[in-house]
This record gives C-alpha cells, sequence and structure tokens, in this order.
C-alpha cells in the first residue's frame, strides 16, 4: 500500500464536492434554479434573484449547468479555484501514470497519447473556470470544446491501454470497469451535446443534469488509478528524472552490464590455455 493512491482518490472528493458546494451557493443566490426544477417561461417579470417565494420563473438563462453555477459571484470566484486546482491535479496524475506505465510495463503510443490527451484537458478546463460564460462566452466555449472531448478520448486511451497491460483476474477486473465508465461517459456527453443544442426547455434542463453525470464519471475514473498508484515508489520518479526511459529496459540494460562485467576478457583466456 502506498500514500500516492490518496492523489487520485482526493481528486473525484474534492472536485465533487466542491462542484456541488457551488452549485449550492448559486442556488441560494438565485442564480440558478433547482435540478429538480422542469418549468421554464419564455420571460419573467423580474430576474430570478430578485424574485420571492416558493414558486420561481425561470428562463432558459437560469438552467443549472455547471458553467452556468459558477458564473456570478461569488461562487465564480469557488469555480475558478476549483478548476485551477483540478487542472493541476489531472495534470500530476497523467504524468505519474504516464511514468508507472513505463517503469511496469513499457512506453507505447497509448500511454504517450494518453498524457497528451489529459495535459490538453487540463488546459481547458482551465479556461472553462477562469473564463466565465457569461463574460467570455468565446473563450468559454473554446475551454469547453477543448476539455469535454479530450477528457472522454482521455479515457478510452486509459480503458484501452488497461486491457492491454492486464495480467492478472483483478487487472482485468479494473479493465471492465473502466470500460463500463467509457461508455456511461460517452452515452451522457452524447446525450448532453444533442439536449443542449436544442430549443426546448426540457432537453435543455436534461442537458444540464447529463452534463453533471458525465463530469462525475470522469472524476471518478481518475479515481480508480488508485489501483495502480497502491503499488507504486519512488522509482517512478527516477524514471521521470530519466526523462521517460523504460524500467524494464533499464533493469536489462543493467543485467546485461553485470553479464559483461562478469565474463572473462579474451586475453584473459588466451593467457591462461598458454600457461
Amino acid at each position: 500500500m502506498s500514500l500516492w493512491m490518496i492523489l487520485p482518490v482526493s481528486l473525484p472528493v474534492l472536485t465533487i464536492t466542491g462542484i456541488w458546494v457551488v452549485y449550492a451557493m448559486a442556488l441560494y443566490n438565485q442564480h440558478v434554479c433547482p435540478v429538480d426544477n422542469w418549468l421554464y417561461n419564455q420571460s419573467c417579470e423580474e430576474e430570478l434573484h430578485l424574485q420571492t417565494g416558493p414558486t420561481l420563473c425561470c428562463t432558459l438563462d437560469n438552467v443549472p449547468l455547471i458553467s452556468k453555477c459558477g458564473t456570478l459571484p461569488p461562487e465564480s470566484c469557488f469555480f475558478s479555484l476549483i478548476c485551477s486546482t483540478g487542472s493541476f491535479m489531472v495534470m500530476v496524475i497523467v504524468l505519474l501514470r504516464y511514468a508507472h506505465v513505463i517503469e511496469k510495463h513499457q512506453n507505447c503510443v497509448l500511454n504517450t497519447a494518453s498524457l497528451s490527451t489529459g495535459w490538453i484537458c487540463a488546459a481547458g478546463l482551465i479556461m472553462v473556470g477562469n473564463f466565465q460564460v457569461d463574460n467570455a462566452k468565446v473563450l468559454h466555449y473554446v475551454g469547453a470544446g477543448i476539455a469535454f472531448p479530450t477528457s472522454m478520448l482521455f479515457v478510452c486511451l486509459q480503458s484501452a491501454l488497461t486491457y492491454r497491460l492486464a495480467k492478472t483476474q483483478g487487472e482485468y477486473s479494473v479493465a471492465h470497469l473502466r470500460l463500463c465508465m467509457t461508455l456511461l461517459a460517452f452515452v451522457t456527453l452524447v446525450l448532453s451535446g444533442v439536449f443542449f443544442c436544442q430549443e426546448s426547455f426540457i432537453l435543455q434542463h436534461a442537458s444540464a443534469i447529463f452534463e453533471w453525470v458525465f463530469c462525475v464519471i470522469i472524476m471518478l475514473f481518475y479515481g480508480t488509478f488508485a489501483f495502480e498508484f497502491a503499488g507504486m515508489s519512488g522509482d517512478t520518479m527516477v524514471v521521470l528524472a530519466r526523462g521517460g526511459a523504460s524500467g524494464s529496459a533499464g533493469r536489462e540494460h543493467k543485467m546485461d552490464a553485470l553479464g559483461a562485467h562478469s565474463q572473462p576478457h579474451p586475453h584473459q583466456t588466451e593467457n591462461m590455455s598458454i600457461l
């Protein structure tokens, strides 16, 4: 058991809890409508935060999308903080996973592609968190257009990589789990994108719900790296310091060097024959 496994576990705990806190703050300040609200209007006499009473008048501007929950202050400040912190943790986890695969197995195209897509996803997440949709819509949508597809591609690559490296029954069980999460994330992402483009109030609200489900699944997927990180040691840092040199290749090179050193020199063999 290693303390490294705390890192992938803490990412979903931090991000999911933080996003729900942002939603609770936005709901308390009446910046968005509740998730269980399915009644929307074309227009309202007053803005949502000026309304009182148990029944609120909501429009499409109040759909509880994750980005919409983090648009207005004070929740926008926490939203930016959570996205920035989460993106940094994603970069670290992806890098350690990359080095761990090299250490235990060898580098491959899937591993390198996973590293690239994971870091691109982190960059998109930073843009989403720091450019609110109401203040910088173009940059926000660019960040979302980067973060969502690359996060989906990352989990696909990692699922394939897990199957490729699996040798024990436990590793195959983790691969099956990741495959199920990948398929579920793909379905929710497609439905969220399709419904978001519709003008129907119900479909827009359903899009928000599927977006929440997709983000939760992706964060839980990162949490499954605790299985691999439990066996991680300081040798992983050595692999990173060597610039990604394969651990198995390094061990083979060391064994070859020892074997060559232990063999007698040709001149020594010839001298022994003369004697």
